[in-house]
């Protein structure tokens, strides 16, 4: 049955198969897994930013009823446990930022329990092991810790002072400084240049709060030495080296297995040390251990985001043309280096899709006492995306020309593809123009200035902002599939990749439909657990949907080529005058056919078949794909302002993307909508904010930190725009995180046009109704 002409192939909006399941409390998430004589842990955390152990008396938790171990640093040492490995790995299409002075980047050790030392509120001190989670919360409380409080460092800007305490003992707090491009060619831009527009703006520290809080179960089998954890993240494959570094045993002896994840968005992407200990204390105990995150505890142990500090110039003559840029971008990793991708991804397309002759960016990050950072919905793109569109409409108010002229003039054009970037980025292919003009379009750009006047008439302020993007998705570039035909009617795909929210069991549904012409119902997909899955990076960078499809679409290839050997031997015919569509293998112009699950029941069962065909009908791809995507598009976001209140209301928000190609158009809309979500939500109100010099989390809850919300947001206009890449065999470009990169930018851009009336050029994230009152008024922000 071919799965285009059923309307399930590529390109169609097929309902996702895996949503029913969900949404009637059929999933299976990692809290839902529960094992016989399971013994559950609780975490003690630092409740100091930055301090020291002097002593511990675990006694009186010790003899508290139920508890099985108390676990401290010394036991950690005493199993020679290592510390978390958080690698690094470079993709080769993204640039390179190392220190100018040829110095080793220093990245501090991250032990499974800390001690002597503590660098951030929520850092494990002890864990206590009991019977039930009752005890072990009541033993927990009994453990008796002496701490010397030391000074606390929370702001990478103030970090980097000369006057700052030490985020750790022996050791610097900026531990990267490094330059990326031409200072002379953009020093003699700017010296050259009409106007000169600058910005120095924060963007704010935000946490992931996915629905789902983080849970694990980890079991030992002493029969077989083999350690296995229950647990969602951002992959399976990573998690199980990780975890076997930590132990130091080979990767062999660890199973990592995932079911269902309710959202990562980056939080989940790095291996979180709650993993480990419940493995080895389960290893201590000889009985599985389980632990699950509350989430007043996952403001203080979740990885957290964004927290970008730049600095930066555009230069522009007297005709509008941008001539460089150049600035500083400085990063607050937290109290320890998890990664660094988020300066790196933003730094190399710091120029957006705007022709910039000469660019110079100086990039640092910052050791603090907060919980680390790491890459967090389109990693680094949103922060920097901001500060260039911020720019423009800088740009446009200091020199008098339109803002759309503007970004018109500046747009590098479809002719100068593929576009080497400042930064050494190679952009494929994109109809840039095009979209923005399409985007201005469906927003009904021209008829603003009416329903700016209904406004004022209702005593309000109604301002517009637009914003160009780019994203540059690269990730883990080896993944593998595994594809068999089974007899029974099933389609089989193991696969590297997981997923956590993105519909992969429909999309990769579709993709398979596509190749092999079988029904949607007939494919299976196998993912999240080592023990089948041995290759293969998670779903970060949009790399899921697109890597995963190539190694899915090699695989079916050869099973496509070995079922014309076999579909040849039964028909007798030669494979030359074979061909295959909708699932069958067809003698041309003939109606001698076999459908691929009968070739499949042959390949297994007859015995006069070459040797070479008998077996399974199936076949592997395993590809290392180091070539960058970038998605782009442009959104037009509409606000209203209550001058009085400084309310802020959404009113209208476009958004044209470009995906190259739209596996499943419906699934990607809905992933705009979300990516939109989070973007405005962190303008207009999410922050995660800590006490200077103590390090203390002030929004350690739902009551303190802002979430967005579906009544603040007004329905979407999205549409696709499809320019298939040449980077990718079916023109791929990734899709999830679009909806974020803009967001940031093209609503600030609004507001700023909204209270422009009032002399207001800028304005700070979050966004709150208090700050736009005190701006409207002239008033020192809060």
């Amino acid at each position: 049955m071919d799965g285009t002409a059923t309307g399930t192939g590529i390109g169609q909006p097929v309902r996702r198969r895996e949503d029913l399941r969900l949404l009637t409390g059929k999933g299976r998430y990692s809290d839902d897994l529960n094992l016989p004589d399971q013994a559950y842990a609780v975490m003690l955390r630092s409740p100091h930013g930055h301090a020291l152990i002097r002593a511990i008396d675990t006694a009186a938790a010790s003899a508290t009823s139920g508890v099985l171990a108390v676990l401290t640093t010394k036991d950690v040492a005493q199993d020679r446990l290592n510390p978390l490995p958080h690698i690094a790995n470079r993709h080769p299409a993204d640039i390179a930022i190392q220190n100018k002075d040829g110095s080793p980047i220093a990245r501090p050790q991250n032990t499974a329990i800390v001690g002597p030392e503590v660098c951030h509120v929520g850092e494990i001190v002890a864990v206590v092991v009991a019977t039930t989670l009752a005890a072990a919360k009541d033993a927990a409380e009994q453990i008796d810790i002496d701490y010397q409080a030391l000074p606390a460092v929370t702001h990478a800007l103030t970090a980097a002072t000369s006057q700052a305490p030490p985020a750790r003992r022996g050791g610097a707090n900026i531990i990267l400084d490094g330059e990326i491009g031409d200072v002379a060619a953009t020093e003699a831009a700017f010296a050259a240049a009409a106007h000169v527009v600058h910005l120095d703006t924060w963007v704010q520290r935000v946490a992931g709060v996915p629905m789902e809080p983080r849970a694990a179960i980890g079991v030992y089998d002493p029969e077989a030495d083999k350690y296995t954890l229950y647990a969602g993240a951002g992959g399976a494959v990573s998690p199980r080296r990780d975890l076997a570094m930590v132990l130091g045993v080979p990767p062999e002896q660890v199973r990592m297995v995932m079911h269902d994840v309710g959202g990562n968005f980056g939080t989940r992407g790095s291996f979180n040390v709650e993993f480990a200990l419940v493995v080895w204390a389960a290893k201590r105990l000889g009985r599985p251990v389980k632990w699950t995150c509350e989430r007043h505890e996952a403001f203080m142990c979740d990885y957290q985001a964004r927290d970008l500090a730049v600095s930066a110039e555009l230069a522009v003559d007297a005709d509008g043309n941008f001539l460089a840029m150049r600035g500083s971008n400085l990063v607050n990793q937290g109290a320890y280096a998890i990664a660094f991708g988020s300066l790196n991804k933003g730094v190399e397309i710091m120029s957006s899709i705007y022709h910039v002759p000469a660019v110079h960016f100086r990039a640092r990050a910052a050791l603090t006492n907060t919980v680390p950072t790491r890459p967090y919905r389109s990693s680094g793109r949103p922060e920097v995306m901001f500060v260039m569109e911020r720019l423009i409409d800088l740009a446009a108010q200091q020199t008098g020309i339109d803002r759309i002229a503007l970004r018109r003039r500046n747009l590098v054009p479809e002719s100068a593809m593929p576009y080497t970037n400042p930064f050494g980025m190679i952009y494929d292919s994109g109809k840039y123009h095009e979209c923005m003009e399409r985007v201005l379009e469906l927003a009904d750009w021209n008829g603003f200035p009416a329903r700016q006047a209904e406004a004022r008439a209702r005593g309000k302020c109604r301002g517009i902002g637009v914003a160009n993007y780019v994203d540059t998705a690269t990730g883990a570039p080896r993944e593998k599939a595994e594809v068999t035909v089974l007899p029974e009617g099933i389609v089989e795909v193991v696969i590297g990749t997981v997923s956590q929210g993105q519909g992969h069991e429909t999309s990769f549904a579709q993709l398979m439909t596509e190749f092999l012409g079988v029904p949607l119902d007939t494919i299976r997909l196998v993912t999240g657990d080592t023990d089948r899955v041995s290759v293969g990076g998670g779903a970060h960078s949009g790399r899921a949907l697109r890597l995963g499809s190539v190694v899915m679409l090699n695989a079916s290839n050869e099973v496509i080529d070995k079922g014309m050997r076999i579909a040849g031997h039964l028909l007798e015919a030669a494979v030359a005058d074979m061909e295959f569509a909708a699932g069958e293998f067809r003698v041309k112009g003939t109606d001698r056919s076999i459908g691929i699950f009968d070739v499949a029941h042959a390949a297994a069962e007859r015995t006069d078949l070459p040797e070479d065909l008998r077996g399974k009908l199936g076949a592997e791809s395993d590809k290392t794909d180091n070539l960058a995507a970038f998605p782009y598009g442009c959104h037009v976001c509409e606000v209203e302002i209550d001058p009085d209140t400084g309310m802020i209301e959404i009113a209208r928000y476009t958004a044209v993307d470009d995906v190259g190609r739209a596996v499943n158009p419906m699934i990607v809309h809905g992933q705009v909508h979300g990516g939109i979500v989070q973007g405005v939500g962190q303008v207009l109100g999410e922050q995660v904010v800590y006490e200077p010099g103590s390090g203390q989390i002030l929004t350690g809850s739902f009551l303190d930190y802002a979430m967005p919300r579906a009544v603040m947001f007004p329905f979407f206009t999205t549409e696709i725009s499809e320019v298939p890449t040449p980077n990718h065999p079916l023109g791929i470009r990734p899709g999830g995180e679009g909806g974020t990169t803009p967001a940031l930018g093209v609503a600030v851009n609004a507001i700023v046009d909204a209270l422009s009336e009032f002399g207001v050029t800028h304005i700070e994230m979050p966004v709150t109704a208090e700050r736009v009152w005190r701006a409207i008024r002239g008033k020192a922000p809060s």
